[in-house]
């Protein structure tokens, strides 16, 4: 039976720490050099309706590493464009590809999608939700802490895609999560609720405020991103901009935090908005690692979804 990755909830702790072990284990084969072309023969298109760089880049490259064949299809040279069907469209991808990958606007599109075609569908970025970021996220700070256990989290901004994955994320992985936004700002109420749902059988302890200073008191991460997402540019960038003002992770904020407190954002970073450039390349960073992860925790969801043994071949 075919799974899809649309959402963290997709997965369970289980799968998420099976992820980080093969993850981990590809990044060091491939710093050895030792080949893993297990998904040889296999074909993945990567439907993108949204401007990208890591995630193109780290899916088409793990793919190839993989010995696979990534083919980019740009949203506007679809027929898609031209008002094709979702299901029409995915029927035809079924026939064609071994698994496919899609970033665009709406999540309503890609969970059409994935109700449709036969093959796995990998949310590679809506406007509700990041799966892939928040897992590259929580391996990178996994293997810089050794465990997740006992790992308190402030994500200081926008309540925004990246905010949403990350409330499932850490509620699933048993967490301390504290999201700081400002009122009207927050994330997605249902999304908040359920990730509510999911801490109480997990332990994990998931808050929203209003108080940046408050939220990273304590913490071991502090985690932004973009004040204004693609879509946003037009008619929203003025309004964001005051009201993000106080939300700036910079040595201000890191002062309220701890020493050694780890600074993560998904990029790309606006300098001087939602953090300083001392912030983003300071000895707190991780940002640079946590992109770098992308490729790796990618390569093993491709793993996961496209090969029925791949516990087998990293069990």
């Amino acid at each position: 039976m075919k799974r899809d990755l649309l959402r963290v909830a997709d997965l369970n702790r289980t799968d998420i720490e099976w992820l980080f072990k093969v993850a981990a284990r590809l990044k060091k084969e491939r710093i050895e050099g030792v080949s893993h072309r297990h998904l040889e023969g296999k074909t993945l298109g990567m439907v993108f309706h949204k401007s990208s760089t890591r995630t193109r880049i780290s899916f088409e490259v793990g793919m190839v590493q993989l010995g696979g064949h990534p083919i980019f299809l740009e949203g506007k040279r679809l027929q898609m464009s031209r008002g094709e069907t979702v299901a029409d469209t995915a029927r035809i991808f079924s026939r064609y590809l071994d698994a496919l990958v899609i970033r665009t606007y709406s999540q309503a599109e890609v969970d059409e999608l994935a109700s449709v075609a036969t093959i796995p569908v990998i949310n590679a970025l809506t406007d509700m939700f990041h799966p892939c970021q928040i897992l590259a996220d929580l391996f990178t700070i996994a293997e810089k802490r050794g465990s997740l256990d006992g790992v308190r989290v402030a994500y200081v901004g926008d309540g925004n895609n990246v905010a949403n994955s990350w409330l499932l994320g850490a509620s699933i992985m048993g967490m301390s999560l504290c999201v700081a936004t400002p009122k009207g700002y927050e994330p997605d109420s249902e999304v908040t609720a359920s990730a509510m749902k999911i801490a109480e059988k997990s332990g994990a302890k998931i808050a929203t405020m209003t108080d940046p200073v408050e939220a990273v008191r304590g913490a071991d991460v502090i985690y932004t991103d973009t004040w204004i997402s693609m879509g946003q540019e037009d008619d929203q960038a003025d309004e964001r901009l005051v009201a993000f003002e106080d939300y700036r992770v910079d040595e201000k904020l890191l002062s309220k935090a701890k020493s050694d407190v780890m600074v993560m954002h998904c990029l790309p970073a606006h300098r001087g908005e939602e953090i300083s450039a001392e912030a983003l390349d300071g000895p707190n960073s991780i940002v640079w690692d946590e992109a770098e992860n992308r490729l790796h925790i990618q390569k093993a969801i491709l793993l996961m979804l496209m090969r029925g043994d791949a516990k087998t071949l990293y069990p």
